[in-house]
């Protein structure tokens, strides 16, 4: 597995504090855990996830991580997500711009497998995967991109009831029977030491669709909480997740649901001398679905409309097309301009910020 042993996340940087939300208490129901889980869910928009269960899939997908990326290049190379807006499969470093100059590419490589996939094997959804991902789909990504769906789903239910929808409604947009972005991704990053935050891993953005479950090994994310003008870390902590919303839930709340600034840096300290491993499952929205506030739903969502003129919450946008521009944007190949690099990022865009 990588990552095993590790320097500590070091004491002398800052930091931005999560909320620690328990989620065996949010499926029992805990009214206390949930009101945690609003509070960060509709303030910063990521907290930690404790006691969610999924270790030994979260362990066995690094290992599964660590097999496809030593593999030949050559060789990931035919999986590659290529440059028409397609996430699924291989992406190399530098593939993507991390800010509006084109100047500065992305350092990480990872692979994407499809949520259609994963559920369908061994019929082929979506794509084909080097032979590393065929070895561990039944073993080891389905039942990690199950767990992540329960978890996902079980967070998405209390936002459901607490934006006042009618039950199932934020379901019905995520319904597992269609075709969607939701993929989990294994990501690799190489040792930095000496690397300045300028660097950067992954640049500035807000996530594509609804909630991310995220595993890290080390530190590097950062966020850009509103009205600060300074990033800080998020410190990785054993055994719990960090989860944050994305665009897709904070359209859909009509701004309720916050969809916050991060990014990946080098890890700090000793830490830099490390390989960084990190692995999500993104959960996104059917193909389908417009991206709009659900506003005829939702008297609460209604009246957070009307308190956001400034905002666009009718985005005259499906998921899928929303997710395709946004990762077709961000491809070196597609660039012409800083228009190309505005055009790959979220909701909360900050051209200032890399």
């Amino acid at each position: 597995m990588p990552g095993t042993t590790l320097p500590p996340f070091p004491d002398d940087v800052l930091t931005h504090p999560l909320l620690v939300v328990d989620y065996q208490l949010i499926k029992e129901g805990n009214q206390q855990e949930i009101e945690t889980l609003w509070k960060a869910a509709t303030s910063l928009g990521f907290w930690y996830l404790k006691n969610h269960g999924a270790e030994q899939e979260v362990n066995d997908m690094f290992d599964m991580g660590a097999e496809t990326m030593a593999l030949p290049l050559d060789e990931k190379l035919m999986f590659e997500q290529g440059d028409d807006g397609v996430s699924f499969g291989y992406k190399k470093a530098g593939a993507n711009a991390t800010d509006e100059t084109g100047k500065n590419l992305d350092t990480v490589e990872f692979i994407n497998v499809a949520k259609d996939d994963a559920l369908a094997y061994p019929q082929v959804a979506r794509r084909s995967y080097p032979r590393t991902v065929n070895a561990r789909m039944e073993s080891t990504i389905t039942p990690f991109v199950r767990k992540s769906l329960d978890v996902n789903y079980t967070i998405m239910g209390v936002f459901n009831d607490k934006l006042g929808l009618p039950k199932g409604t934020i379901a019905k947009y995520h319904d597992l029977r269609e075709y969607s972005g939701s993929e989990a991704r294994c990501i690799k990053n190489p040792p930095m030491p000496g690397v300045s935050a300028a660097k950067v891993a992954i640049g500035a953005h807000t996530d594509f669709g609804s909630l991310s479950f995220l595993h890290n090994r080390l530190g590097g994310l950062q966020v850009l909480p509103p009205g600060h003008e300074e990033w800080s870390y998020v410190k990785p902590i054993p055994g719990h997740a960090i989860c944050n919303v994305g665009d897709a839930l904070a359209i859909f709340s009509g701004g309720i649901l916050q969809s916050n600034i991060h990014r990946v840096i080098p890890p700090p300290g000793a830490q830099a001398h490390h390989e960084r491993w990190s692995l999500v499952f993104f959960t996104r929205p059917g193909n389908s679905a417009l991206l709009r506030a659900l506003v005829e739903d939702s008297p609460v969502i209604a009246g957070a409309v009307a308190q956001k003129p400034e905002k666009n919450f009718e985005t005259g946008s499906t998921s899928e097309a929303w997710f395709a521009r946004r990762i077709k944007n961000q491809r070196i190949k597609n660039r012409t301009g800083p228009e190309t690099w505005q055009a790959s990022r979220g909701t909360e865009h900050k051209p200032t910020a890399a």
